[in-house]
C-alpha cells in the first residue's frame, strides 16, 4: 500500500540509511516506544521509513483534532491491520470503510451495548471476578498481566457467546487460547514484515505455519455458530452477542449476517475485548500501587460506596459512582493507551500540517504522544495525575485530544462494556485487597497487539471487615 504523500519529505530525525530507512533499533516488542522517543522533538508530524514503506505519525493534539474531522477524514488500514484481515476478515475492526458487512454488523450490534444490555453483562462480569478471587494468590507477588488477561478473556467469551474457557478451573489453558495467541502473533509479524523487500515468501511461510491454528479456531467457532443457529429460536437461548447476531435482521433492509461474518465479529470481540481491557487494568493497578495517595483516595471511595464488607459487590448503578476510579483509569489510558494509535486518510485531496495528502495516503495518530502534548496537558504531561479529568479541569480542553477508543463512526463499539468492566474490577480489587508493589520496579512496557506492562508483580493482602472504612 503506497503512502508517499506525493513524494514530499516530512520532518524526520537525521541519519536515515538508503536501503533500510529509519528502521535502526526498531524492535517488534518496543517499536512504538522507540518512535515516541524519536518523536519527542517532532510535533505535529514525524516521518519514518521502514524499508520501502513510509510511515507518517501525528504527534500533536491539534493535528489529531483535524484528522478526527469525519467530514474530511476516514479510517485507514496500515500494514499491521491489513495483515490481521487474514485472522478477522471484514470484522468491525479490520473492515474497509466501503465493505457492506461492516455497516450491517455495526447496525445490528449497536443494541448489544445499550443500558439494558449492559445490565445483563454486569452479572457476567461479577461472576468472572468471583472466580478470579477464588484462585488469586494472596500474600505473595502475583504476575498482574497474566491474571487480568485470564479475567478479561473469560468475561468477553461469556458475554459474546456464553462460553467458559476454564481459565480459573483448569491447569492447562483451553486449546483455543494458545491457538488464538499464535494466530495473532503471526498476524502481527506479517504486518511488521510487509515493509521488507521480498517479504511475500516469508509471509507465505508464516501463513502455512499458522494454518493448523487458524483452522482450529475457525472450526471451533463455526461449530459453535452452527449449534446455536440450530437452536437459536428455542426458549432459553443465550441472550449474548452471538444470539443477537443470529436472531436480528436489519430493521430497514432485512439483511442478516452470514455465519462467516458472525465468526469474524466474534474473533474481533475476543481480541479487542480482552487485550485492551487487560492492559488498561494492569496499567491502572501499577499506578495505584506506585502512588499511595491515589490508592488511598480510591480505597476511600470504594469504602464509602460499598461499605465495610470487603466481599461486597457493586450493583450495576453503583459502578458509575466510582468517579475517582474512573479518573484513575482515564489517566492510565492517557499515558498508555493500550491501542496506541489509529490511522486516517482524507476523503479527498487536502492539506494537513502544510503538506498535501491524498486519499491513498495515511497517517497514524500516535496516541501516547498526542496524550502527552504539553500544549493541551501542561508541562507536567508525563506525570500521573487522575485529577486532570476533574470536570473543572476538562472543561475547555481541545476536542479530540484524548482518544483511547479511536474516533468517529469506526471508534470502539464496545467502549461502554470495557469501561464498565474495568471500573468494576478495579473497585472490587481495591476494596478487597491492600496492594503492594516492588518499590524498585520501574514500568516496562511490552508491545504485543496492544501495549502491556511487563514484569509487573503486586502482592495482594486481604483486607478484613473491621478495617474497611476505618
Amino acid at each position: 500500500m503506497r503512502n508517499d504523500w506525493s513524494g514530499q519529505v516530512l520532518p524526520h530525525p537525521p541519519g536515515r540509511r538508503r536501503i533500510v530507512g529509519d528502521v535502526g533499533d526498531l524492535r517488534p516488542d518496543s517499536a512504538v516506544q522507540t518512535i515516541m522517543q524519536r518523536a519527542a522533538a517532532y510535533r505535529p508530524l514525524l516521518e519514518q521509513h521502514v524499508f520501502r514503506t513510509k510511515f507518517v505519525f501525528v504527534t500533536g493534539a491539534g493535528l489529531c483534532a483535524e484528522l478526527c474531522e469525519e467530514q474530511r477524514f476516514e479510517k485507514a488500514l496500515p500494514p499491521a491491520l491489513e495483515a490481521l484481515r487474514e485472522f478477522a476478515g471484514d470484522g468491525l475492526f479490520t473492515a474497509y470503510n466501503d465493505e457492506p458487512t461492516w455497516q450491517l454488523a455495526h447496525d445490528l450490534l449497536m443494541p448489544a451495548f445499550t443500558r439494558p444490555a449492559m445490565q445483563r453483562y454486569h452479572g457476567v462480569m461479577l461472576e468472572a471476578v468471583r472466580e478470579l478471587f477464588a484462585v488469586l494468590p494472596e500474600d505473595r507477588p502475583v504476575d498482574v498481566a497474566t491474571y487480568m488477561t485470564k479475567l478479561t478473556m473469560e468475561t468477553i467469551a461469556r458475554a459474546a457467546f456464553s462460553h467458559d474457557f476454564g481459565s480459573f478451573t483448569q491447569v492447562e489453558p483451553h486449546p483455543f487460547v494458545p491457538a488464538m495467541v499464535t494466530a495473532l502473533e503471526t498476524g502481527r509479524r506479517m504486518g511488521a514484515l510487509s515493509s521488507l523487500p521480498g517479504s511475500g515468501i516469508v509471509r507465505r511461510r508464516l501463513r502455512r505455519r499458522n494454518a493448523a491454528q487458524q483452522a482450529y479456531i475457525d472450526g471451533m467457532l463455526d461449530d459453535l455458530i452452527a449449534e446455536r443457529r440450530a437452536g437459536a429460536r428455542t426458549p432459553g437461548a443465550p441472550d449474548d452477542l452471538l444470539g443477537i447476531m443470529l436472531e436480528q435482521a436489519h430493521p430497514e433492509t432485512g439483511e442478516r449476517l452470514s455465519d462467516r461474518a458472525i465468526r469474524y465479529q466474534i474473533l474481533t470481540f475476543l481480541v479487542a475485548g480482552h487485550e485492551t481491557t487487560s492492559g488498561a487494568l494492569t496499567f491502572a493497578l501499577h499506578y495505584l500501587a506506585k502512588h499511595p495517595e491515589v490508592l488511598a483516595a480510591a480505597r476511600a471511595e470504594t469504602d464509602a460506596i460499598l461499605g465495610s464488607d470487603p466481599d461486597a459487590e457493586p450493583t450495576f448503578e453503583q459502578v458509575a459512582k466510582f468517579r475517582y476510579l474512573r479518573r484513575v483509569l482515564d489517566e492510565s489510558l492517557r499515558l498508555w493507551p493500550t491501542a496506541p494509535g489509529f490511522a486516517r486518510s482524507p476523503r479527498e485531496t487536502t492539506t494537513v500540517g502544510g503538506y498535501r495528502m491524498r486519499p491513498q495516503d495515511w497517517a497514524i495518530v500516535l496516541l501516547p504522544m498526542v496524550h502527552r502534548d504539553p500544549a493541551v496537558w501542561g508541562e507536567d504531561a508525563e506525570e500521573f495525575d487522575p485529577d486532570r479529568f476533574l470536570p473543572e479541569r476538562s472543561k475547555g480542553r481541545l476536542p479530540h485530544s484524548y482518544k483511547p477508543f479511536g474516533t468517529g463512526e469506526r471508534a470502539c463499539i464496545g467502549r461502554q462494556f470495557a469501561l464498565h468492566e474495568a471500573v468494576l474490577v478495579l473497585a472490587r480489587l481495591v476494596h478487597r485487597y491492600d496492594l503492594a508493589g516492588d518499590p524498585a520496579y520501574e514500568l516496562r512496557v511490552t508491545e504485543r497487539l496492544t501495549m502491556m506492562p511487563s514484569g509487573l508483580e503486586l502482592t495482594l493482602r486481604p483486607r478484613v471487615a473491621q478495617h474497611v472504612g476505618a
